[in-house]
């Protein structure tokens, strides 16, 4: 049987893929909610020294905090900031207090909106929100909109349009059509919103694959400008079905970005002084023993007509 090749292929590498679509002064997103965060591409965007970002996610936890210890970022728009489950984010805390860092604060849904609404090409997002909160009076891009139907007066946020919106996922074909499957966060909005997408995969499926569980295609091939095959590229969090999240390094962090020497020091060891992916991974001895998923296979799906 002959294997269903796709229209096109838009495979490159993650050094390719960065120095390709990710610009100094773009508005970027590495989107992803507990799991399939891209660090592997915040740590390239590191290595290429981008500069005077904004970085937008409901929830910029560490490879945000990286990014700002390595002097990427000048603006991070979200929703909640910190370590999952340790604490602050310590470089984000330092830039914010130094005033080297701007910030735009919204609600979780106030995010959601912003992506949604950049997504269906709205101006903006209308919501039942922020009643008895004190972040419009420090945001004025959250406003108010009367609606024409009921007169009633809602809260409203303007579309976010970012430059390029990257995701990691399990897997994708040649052409871009991505799977994701686990928990979900706006990493179909975001892609939509975006002018550019890049999406990082553990492996690459033939198109066959992709069309043989077509619901579990988030994002489809034809908004998609790069596919990276990173595999470990989301550790330290974790991708489901692939690996567990790396509990131990999110604790280690704290330690380590409490001080702007080993914060340092980290970069240089395990970014800087890496080429990629792989050389990152070989200096972390045992961790795909150690966090590898043990298989646990869903009842599979007739589609048969």
């Amino acid at each position: 049987m002959t294997k269903t090749q796709p229209a096109r292929n838009v495979v490159a590498t993650m050094s390719e893929a960065i120095s390709r679509f990710v610009h100094d002064d773009d508005t970027v997103v590495i989107e992803g909610f507990t799991h399939l965060i891209c660090f592997a591409a915040g740590h390239e965007i590191i290595r290429q020294k981008k500069r005077n970002l904004t970085v937008a996610r409901l929830t910029p936890d560490l490879v945000y905090d990286q990014m700002i210890a390595a002097g990427c970022v000048r603006k991070v728009i979200f929703s909640w900031a910190g370590n999952p489950g340790v604490g602050s984010l310590h470089a984000f805390r330092r830039a914010v207090e130094k005033g080297d860092l701007e910030i735009e604060e919204y609600s979780h849904f106030g995010m959601v909106g912003r992506f949604s609404a950049g997504a269906a090409g709205l101006p903006f997002w209308p919501m039942r929100n922020y009643g008895g909160s004190d972040l419009p009076a420090v945001n004025p891009n959250i406003r108010t909109v009367t609606c024409p139907f009921t007169n009633e007066v809602l809260a409203a946020v303007p579309a976010l349009r970012p430059d390029v919106t990257i995701v990691h996922a399990q897997r994708a074909d040649a052409a871009g059509n991505t799977q994701i499957w686990g928990l979900y966060g706006v990493q179909k909005e975001a892609a939509f919103a975006s002018r550019r997408v890049v999406v990082v995969v553990e492996e690459l499926v033939d198109a066959d694959v992709i069309r043989s569980d077509p619901n579990r295609t988030l994002i489809p091939g034809q908004i998609v400008d790069a596919v990276v095959v990173e595999p470990f590229g989301a550790h330290p969090s974790y991708v489901q079905g692939y690996y567990d999240r790396d509990n131990f390094f999110y604790q280690q962090w704290d330690e380590i970005s409490r001080d702007p020497k080993r914060l340092d020091g980290y970069l240089d060891e395990y970014v800087y002084g890496v080429r990629d992916r792989r050389q990152y991974m070989a200096k972390i001895p045992g961790l795909e023993k150690r966090l590898t998923a043990q298989p646990k296979i869903c009842a599979g799906v007739d589609y048969g007509y």
